[in-house]
């Protein structure tokens, strides 16, 4: 295990390690500065991303099968999403959002570990949390 300190991660972040997008430095900061966690989940939610990319014709082919690629290398362990499951559905219930969103806040709970995420929607519902812990669980890509 990594001795440097851990951050989890979301595809909001991981894709714009291989796509540029707004915000794409700050995420590859991140990746270079290492101890990056995620549930597996990330694995589909990359490849979603990607085929919706490809779908908008904002990638060919050819680039999005190679962004995929590039992703299978990033230096991240990968948690199983299986061992997440009671504690995200909790989480998504008691702040009413999505649960496969919640698989990354459940394991930055368990890990002790940071969230960091380009999801604005995530990070407001967080924000509008009584618990301070949720609130400030997540850090935004972009401050």
């Amino acid at each position: 295990m990594s001795t440097s300190p851990q951050y989890v991660v979301d595809a909001s972040i991981a894709i714009k390690w291989v796509i540029e997008e707004i915000g794409s430095i700050e995420a590859l900061v991140i990746l270079k500065r290492g101890g990056l966690l995620a549930p597996e989940l990330i694995v589909s939610e990359c490849a979603n991303i990607l085929w919706k990319k490809w779908r908008r014709d904002e990638l060919s082919k050819d680039e999005a099968l190679m962004a995929a690629r590039l992703l299978e290398q990033a230096e991240m362990e990968l948690v199983p999403s299986r061992t997440l499951l009671a504690a995200s559905a909790a989480l998504a219930i008691e702040i009413n959002h999505p649960a496969y969103d919640c698989l990354y806040l459940a394991l930055a709970i368990e890990r002790g570990a940071k969230f960091i995420t380009a999801d604005d929607r995530l990070i407001r519902k967080l924000a509008q949390q009584k618990s301070s812990q949720l609130a400030q669980l997540a850090i935004p890509l972009q401050r």
